[in-house]
């Protein structure tokens, strides 16, 4: 499992760990592992040209004495200083004694321009509110030239808690974190901006709490969650799933919806709609009713609203069972947020960013630019869990829903007294091939195979969101295919998390 703390959280766990260390080994720590990656990065450490840019902060010394240890190996370090008077005292006289130089912001075009690799120490975790003038003409420099880009912790201008971007930033291929992963490794914007990431440990674990604010589940723990049929299993106790979704205008997203559920283990689909023809001539298996849901049969989750149009009798019969539902779609818009909010058995919504900025009344680019921000207020409006679909997908429990238990002495999460807040999930398994009408329709009918099997909401979501993008990447192999594809792949993504 890979996970991610807020900023607070770093900061008390480093000052815990330094009481009880000499004075700067920690930054000695996350300079050797800096330099490290450097060097590796540049292949060849003799002769390279090196610019670092150069912040007030702790980060703007780590950057300083890992400039020392690649001058001390022979590259040219020039460190560009952004506050000289407010420069890491110990880090900038190691650089200088090991050889390397100075120079002032506005004299930094042609360094840059001649340099292998940059190092970006402006801006630490703590950076708020996007970058200041001198720094923000850096950036723009830095992505004018042709150096590698290496981030001290994460990229300058990218906000840490948030992921959120605002303004210029700097575009890295390579970011050196130290002790935890932060939310913006994870998540976009700011993910996309941070290239690929890299954890040095300098023995923050032990001081961290159990309860992260992200977590992002990689294959073991999908395949422990994967429902396994047993020898007494029959279609009854692998999971019946309702599927209420389809029109005469959208029989497609019926169709889809039955393919997800039905490739994502369930023992028995039940469908409702006006789509019944066209799922039996593709799946003759499917329990086909036109009676309505409250009449349709027994079902240990329901899906609805896929291709529903404007009919919001299903959408209010299903809220009005008392076995988990799933809402997409056409019924996330048809349902009333305090049927929702009643509801005693789990919810699911599971919107695009669209969707999301209509329910929240802001705009998609909100949605889009603080996608955290968002999961968790509609998790909180709607007292469900929701699924916010994108780039990297996020699952949000409402506030209050406990995680693991944490170590004695950690501050209280909204919540049960003495019960951390569960983390938001992270996906990033997706592929841009994924943005393809019906994608959608599938990930709702896989995750609701899932409730019906008894996972739990943030558990069905997070193992959808996991197996369908992986889905995806195996039907495209990076080609145009359709959610058909992706839909018939999901048997093979499934294996390939148990291998």
């Amino acid at each position: 499992m890979r996970t991610a703390y807020s900023v607070d959280t770093v900061r008390t766990a480093e000052r815990a760990l330094m009481e009880r260390l000499p004075d700067g080994t920690l930054m000695q720590r996350a300079a050797a592992g800096l330099a490290t990656a450097c060097a590796q990065l540049l292949g060849r450490v003799y002769g390279a040209r090196v610019v670092l840019l150069v912040g007030s902060g702790d980060n703007g010394g780590d950057a300083l004495y890992a400039g020392a240890r690649l001058a001390a190996r022979g590259a040219g370090v020039t460190a560009v200083l952004l506050s000289p008077e407010r420069v890491h005292p110990g880090g900038l006289a190691a650089l200088r004694r090991a050889g390397g130089t100075t120079a002032a912001p506005e004299d930094a075009g042609p360094p840059l321009r001649r340099a292998r690799l940059v190092v970006d120490g402006i801006v630490g975790i703590g950076g708020r509110g996007g970058l200041r003038p001198k720094a923000a003409r850096l950036a723009e420099l830095v992505a004018e030239g042709d150096a590698a880009v290496v981030a001290v912790d994460l990229p300058s201008g990218v906000e840490a808690d948030t992921g959120e971007v605002r303004g210029p930033a700097i575009r890295a291929d390579l970011t050196v974190t130290f002790g935890t992963h932060k939310p913006a490794h994870l998540i976009d914007p700011a993910r996309e901006y941070a290239g690929s990431v890299r954890l040095v440990d300098i023995g923050l674990g032990p001081e961290l709490p159990r309860t992260p604010v992200l977590e992002s589940p990689q294959h073991a723990e999908i395949a422990a969650l994967l429902p396994v049929p047993g020898a007494e299993s029959d279609k009854y106790r692998r999971g019946v799933v309702g599927v209420a979704a389809g029109s005469a205008r959208y029989p497609g997203a019926a169709v889809l919806a039955v393919a997800g559920a039905l490739r994502g283990g369930a023992g028995a689909v039940r469908y409702v709609g006006a789509a019944g023809e066209a799922v039996l001539a593709r799946f003759p298996e499917t329990l086909v009713s036109d009676r309505g849901p409250a009449k349709a049969g027994r079902v240990q989750a329901w899906v609805v609203g896929p291709g529903a149009g404007e009919d919001a009798g299903p959408v209010a019969e299903v809220l009005a069972a008392e076995v988990p539902v799933l809402l997409d779609a056409d019924g996330l818009r048809l349902a009333e947020r305090d049927a929702v909010r009643a509801r005693t058995a789990p919810t699911l919504l599971t919107p695009h960013a669209g969707e999301a900025a209509a329910l929240l009344g802001v705009s998609r680019e909100e949605v889009e630019g603080a996608r955290l921000t968002a999961v968790r207020e509609l998790a909180a409006r709607y007292r469900a869990t929701v699924l916010l679909k994108g780039s990297t997908t996020l699952v949000a429990g409402e506030p209050g829903e406990p995680g693991e238990p944490g170590e004695p002495g950690e501050p209280e999460a909204p919540g049960e007294p003495g019960e951390p807040e569960a983390p938001v999930r992270v996906n990033a398994t997706g592929t841009p091939w994924l943005a393809t009408a019906g994608s959608g329709d599938v990930l709702s009918g896989l995750a609701g195979s899932l409730l019906a099997a008894g996972l739990s909401a943030r558990d069905a979501g997070s193992t959808a969101a996991h197996l369908h993008g992986l889905a995806g990447r195996l039907a495209a192999r990076g080609a145009p295919v359709g959610a058909h594809d992706v839909a018939e792949a999901i048997p093979r993504a499934w294996r390939s998390v148990g291998e």
